[in-house]
C-alpha cells in the first residue's frame, strides 16, 4: 500500500506508476484492438475505466511485457 504525505508526492506517484491506454499501446507495441482483447480476456485489468480512456498500473504492464518475452523465447 502506498502512503502519500502530500499532494505533490501523490501527483509524482501517479505520473510515474499509472499509464493511459495510449502509453500502454506504445509500451507493449500493440494495437488498440489487441489491448481491448487483453482487457476482455482479463490479461490486463484497468484500475479505472473512463468513457474514452483506461488507466493501468505500470507494474502490470511491465509484468505483461516480461511474460510476452518469455513466451517468445519459449517458442
Amino acid at each position: 500500500m502506498y502512503r502519500i504525505d502530500n499532494k505533490n508526492k501523490f501527483i509524482k506517484l501517479v505520473q510515474s506508476e499509472v499509464l493511459t491506454s495510449t502509453e500502454v499501446l506504445e509500451e507493449l507495441q500493440i494495437s488498440r484492438q489487441a489491448l481491448s482483447s487483453l482487457v476482455k480476456r482479463e490479461k490486463l485489468v484497468p484500475i479505472k475505466e473512463l468513457t474514452r480512456e483506461r488507466l493501468f498500473l505500470k507494474e502490470d504492464i511491465v509484468n505483461r511485457k516480461v511474460a510476452v518475452k518469455k513466451l517468445q523465447t519459449k517458442y
